[in-house]
């Protein structure tokens, strides 16, 4: 039985980088659809109010509970990249932004430096994540697009465009910023902040162009008090939130009050630890574990990290199973497993729901084995010979 099973994924198919991106593209548009016709999409009404307030001069971070309920929690600099589709009617608009994040995405995988048919891997490791992500609506397709081509182009080379990248994804969300993770790889580093400073005027004055600067100034305001009540608010023990490595704790411990300062710095301590193999940093594989670590660190570390922002942490996991030695030994074989199972399975309907209710979203499960992957890659990165060896 085992064998006629992967005799089916030996299929030309299931190894086409071209095929599975289609499957990826379809698979958007009916996952999007029934979330349509049932009125189930107030993340984008969310998204596209940013830049009608934006150019009313509204304030932009209040409630507007005729409009959409919840708060938006995005920088203003947003209204621009989502001005093209709020000028749209949703029926057209919703869906093009869907399949735009979607496209966003798919290019970054494209861009990783390493084989064909591990792209592939890659790109069926995180459907069903995407999925997860794609019917949320949210913009984390995106922030995958922007950490993952902020590493691409600083070893490209092309340092002035990553940091555009990760200006914008700063600008827009904070999580870009960790895009200053592979500053170590740039050889153009002088370069590379001077363009980080350009770019961050450029979009900090960029929304003043169709409103106001007194207006912008004020919203910056503004979002940093409604981010900073957002974080207080993260931690209440029967959130949809908080799952991270704070939340886990919190949520085991059954107290909310537990503060994030001691993990955030333990594990800031701990990403940059690998950061001292300085002969390691040509190596690309180092490299992409890196980019692993990054991608994971970023919401296991994050008390804002719910169901749908898991894409960006399992995008790492996948990058850093495809660079796991072949054959993959029992052990790296049982924690993908592992993940696929609590992370990305337990919040889709093959899961039964009294388990979900009762055990994996107020523990906060879904983080765990993204945890226990994230420590296994610092554990790599310290410890194997990148200095002769690449993921070429």
């Amino acid at each position: 039985m085992l064998k006629k099973i992967t005799a089916v994924f030996d299929k030309p198919f299931f190894k086409n980088k071209k095929y599975v991106s289609i499957l990826w593209l379809l698979a958007t548009v009916l996952a999007i659809l029934p979330k349509f016709f049932r009125d189930k999409y107030n993340n984008y009404l969310i998204y596209k109010n940013v830049f009608w307030h934006v150019v009313h001069q509204m304030a932009l971070y209040t409630e507007y509970p005729l409009e959409y309920f919840d708060h938006n929690h995005y920088g203003p600099v947003f209204s621009l990249v989502i001005g093209p589709f709020a000028l749209l009617p949703d029926w057209l608009g919703l869906p093009l932004w869907s399949v735009f994040t979607c496209v966003l995405l798919l290019w970054a995988i494209y861009q990783l430096p390493i084989k064909q048919i591990q792209i592939v891997a890659v790109l069926w490791i995180c459907l069903n994540e995407y999925l997860i992500a794609a019917q949320s609506f949210q913009i984390n397709s995106m922030m995958v697009f922007i950490i993952v081509m902020s590493y691409v182009l600083i070893v490209k080379e092309k340092d002035f465009w990553a940091a555009m990248l990760i200006a914008l994804g700063t600008f827009i969300k904070l999580y870009g910023i960790v895009g200053l993770a592979f500053f170590f790889f740039s050889k153009y580093k002088p370069k590379l902040v001077f363009s980080l400073l350009f770019w961050s005027l450029i979009f900090f004055v960029a929304p003043m162009l169709f409103s106001s600067p007194a207006y912008i100034l004020e919203r910056y305001v503004e979002w940093y008090n409604r981010l900073v009540i957002k974080n207080q608010t993260n931690a209440v023990l029967d959130s949809y939130q908080d799952f991270s490595v704070m939340g886990v704790v919190r949520r085991i411990a059954q107290d909310p009050m537990i503060p994030n300062a001691p993990f955030l710095i333990g594990g800031l301590f701990l990403f940059g630890l690998p950061y001292l193999r300085f002969q390691a940093y040509t190596s690309t594989k180092f490299q992409l574990l890196l980019l692993a670590s990054v991608l994971i660190f970023t919401v296991i570390f994050s008390s804002g990290s719910e169901s749908p922002t898991y894409i960006i942490a399992f995008v790492g996991v996948a990058i850093w199973y495809v660079i796991q030695p072949s054959p993959k030994t029992k052990w790296i074989n049982g924690l993908l497993i592992f993940a696929l199972i609590l992370t990305s399975f337990s919040h889709t309907d093959l899961f039964p729901r009294f388990i979900v209710e009762q055990y994996v979203r107020p523990y906060s499960l879904k983080a765990i084995p993204c945890i226990v992957i994230w420590f296994l890659i610092v554990y790599q990165m310290m410890t194997e010979p990148f200095q002769t060896e690449t993921n070429e």
